[in-house]
């Protein structure tokens, strides 16, 4: 009777390689003949949490991780360098703060993107955007304002100085009022 053996995996010999998972243990499947096993696909990103269909979250959402949201998010959202993803499923009633934002479901509320808000086609969204990059797809509800910012720039429209760049400003200022 023909038994699998399990095969030690051996490190990657290149040390800033990142180790491969082995090729997967043939599978009989009659005589003679042998298969590969299926590998499971992962559907999640990595570093992504998710907030079920059967989740209600109240209050403040913090963290240094991308968010998809498929429940139900009453409060803020404030996740500044990274994306939020509203599922099909998701109804947020929050402020929410990211890089990204992507809309495929219900929100109500101001949308502040570093860099780009998407409303997907079957997306409803009912509040300002302010961010660098907007899409929205036929079929998309939107009602509220847009504000198109660059990356650091205030909302008077001037541009965010850096501390450096401010405190050389000021002295050359300082330096040509006492000439």
């Amino acid at each position: 009777m023909w038994k699998p053996t399990n095969q030690p995996t051996t490190p990657s010999s290149r040390p800033n390689e990142p180790e491969r998972p082995a090729a997967p243990a043939p599978v009989p499947t009659a005589v003679g003949e042998t298969t590969a096993a299926p590998r499971p696909v992962s559907t999640t990103a990595p570093d992504q949490a998710t907030i079920g269909k059967s989740l209600v979250i109240k209050g403040e959402v913090t963290g240094s991780e991308s968010l998809y949201i498929d429940g139900r998010v009453e409060g803020s959202i404030n996740l500044a360098g990274n994306r939020v993803t509203v599922g099909r499923n998701g109804v947020v009633s929050a402020n929410i703060n990211a890089r990204e934002i992507v809309v495929l479901g219900k929100v109500r509320g101001n949308l502040t993107a570093s860099d780009r808000v998407d409303i997907r086609s079957d997306g409803s969204l009912t509040g300002d955007v302010v961010a660098a990059r907007i899409s929205i797809e036929d079929g998309a509800y939107f009602k509220g304002g847009i504000d198109i910012r660059k990356t650091g720039q205030k909302a008077n429209g001037e541009e965010v100085k850096s501390v450096a760049a401010a405190a050389t400003s000021s002295a050359e200022t300082t330096n040509a009022a006492r000439a």
